[in-house]
C-alpha cells in the first residue's frame, strides 16, 4: 500500500487533469464539482467508520478521479453523448491507464457504475461495452462506489437520498437493490444537508 501512496496524485494535480481534459467550462464545472461532493460524502462516510483500514488517500484520490471518462463523451457540439454514457468508465480507466496511472486508481472509473456491472449484465443488457465484470472489488472501491449514488449530474445536479437511489435501482432487479442495502448497512448514510449547504445554499 506504501507503494500506491507515492503514486497517489494531489488534489491540485488532479484539477490540472480535468482542467486539461475537459472541453467546456460547463462541463468542467458539471463533472469536477460532482467527483468534489462525492469525494466529500466519501470522507463523510470514512469518519463515521471510526478506526478502520481503508486508504483515506487512495479514497480520495479515486473520488476525484471517478468520473474523468465523462469528458470524452462530449461531442464537438459541446453536447454529452447519453446514450453511450455508460461507457465513461471504460474511457476514464484507459484515459488514466494511458497516462501511467497506477491499476488501483484506473479501476475507479471502469468499477464505480450502478451497483457494479456483472459480465451477465453487459450481455444480456447489450451495454456498448468490453465484455467482463466492472465490480468493486476493495473497500475503497466501493465505498466510492456508494458514495457516488447520493448526488446525480442531472440538469440541474440533485443530491439522491438512499431511499430515492433504492426505489430507482430497483428496476434493475431485485439483487440490484439487495446490493445496496448491503452497502447502506455497512458504510451507514451520508448527511446530505452538509454538503447541500456548502454547494447548493439556496437549496439546504
Amino acid at each position: 500500500m506504501t507503494d500506491l501512496r507515492v503514486a497517489v496524485p494531489t488534489d491540485r494535480q488532479i484539477r490540472a487533469l480535468h482542467e486539461r481534459y475537459a472541453p467546456t467550462p460547463e462541463a468542467l464545472d458539471l463533472v469536477h464539482t460532482h467527483c468534489r461532493i462525492v469525494c466529500g460524502l466519501a470522507e463523510q462516510l470514512l469518519d463515521g467508520l471510526g478506526a478502520h483500514a481503508l486508504d483515506v488517500e487512495l479514497v480520495r484520490a479515486g473520488s476525484l478521479l471517478h468520473d474523468i471518462g465523462v469528458y470524452r463523451l462530449y461531442g464537438p457540439s459541446g453536447v454529452l453523448d447519453q446514450k453511450n454514457y455508460v461507457r465513461h468508465g471504460v474511457l476514464g480507466y484507459e484515459l488514466l491507464r494511458d497516462l501511467g496511472f497506477p491499476e488501483a486508481l484506473c479501476r475507479f472509473c471502469s468499477h464505480h457504475t450502478g451497483v457494479g456491472l456483472s459480465r451477465e449484465d453487459v450481455l444480456q443488457q447489450g451495454l456498448p461495452l468490453p465484455v467482463g465484470d466492472y465490480l468493486a472489488e476493495t473497500d475503497e472501491e466501493r465505498l466510492v462506489m456508494y458514495a457516488d449514488k447520493f448526488h446525480s449530474k442531472t440538469s440541474p445536479p440533485t443530491f439522491v437520498s438512499a431511499n430515492s437511489y433504492l426505489a430507482g435501482v430497483r428496476r434493475f432487479g431485485e439483487d440490484k437493490a439487495t446490493r445496496f442495502m448491503f452497502m447502506v448497512a455497512e458504510f451507514g448514510e451520508p448527511d446530505l444537508a452538509v454538503l447541500e449547504g456548502e454547494y447548493q445554499p439556496g437549496l439546504a
